[in-house]
């Protein structure tokens, strides 16, 4: 199939009454919707005109989140709240069980005080758990004993640092 001039006006006339190009390459026939598409790029043919409908698409203004929690309050207007909407049940299902609240894993823990060790005065018995900046003086090591199961942090930081998989991705 090769393009006549009187195929190119009438695929001139269709793109620019908005239908689309699976639209026109069944109208023109013996071509694809890639083809038209194809042609009318190296036509350098305008973008579409009104669609079939009548209705020019334009987009909305999303207003951007604000930048404290405090200017969240301010900024919402009676208009804007509203009330949350209970879920959907689906048929045939049975209703889903709410997320508990699990207590924190480190409820049953208080932080101990860190002895400010350097690194030279580390051994195989202090908690190497690193506060602070190393590039400041006041960076240390917390120092406390370490677990009986022979870690190199103390009771406190190896909680923190070996916490279960599912914990760790909520």
């Amino acid at each position: 199939m090769s393009w006549t001039d009187e195929r190119i006006k009438k695929l001139k006339k269709l793109w620019a009454d908005g239908l689309s190009a699976s639209q026109i390459a069944t109208q023109l026939g013996g071509v694809s919707r890639n083809s038209i598409i194809g042609k009318v790029h190296r036509l350098n043919l305008p973008g579409r005109g009104k669609g079939i409908s009548g209705t020019v698409r334009t987009k909305t203004k999303v207003n951007p989140p604000p930048k404290s929690p405090a200017l969240a309050a301010v900024s919402l207007s009676q208009d804007s709240i509203s009330t949350p909407k209970k879920p959907l049940k689906r048929r045939g299902q049975p209703p889903r069980e709410e997320k508990k609240e699990e207590p924190p894993i480190f409820a049953d823990i208080t932080i101990p005080t860190s002895r400010h060790l350097i690194l030279m005065e580390l051994n195989e018995r202090t908690c190497k758990w690193p506060q602070g900046d190393p590039q400041e003086g006041s960076f240390h090591f917390c120092g406390n004993a370490v677990t009986e199961q022979g870690g190199p942090y103390c009771t406190y930081h190896a909680k923190l640092a070996f916490q279960p998989s599912n914990k760790r991705k909520k």
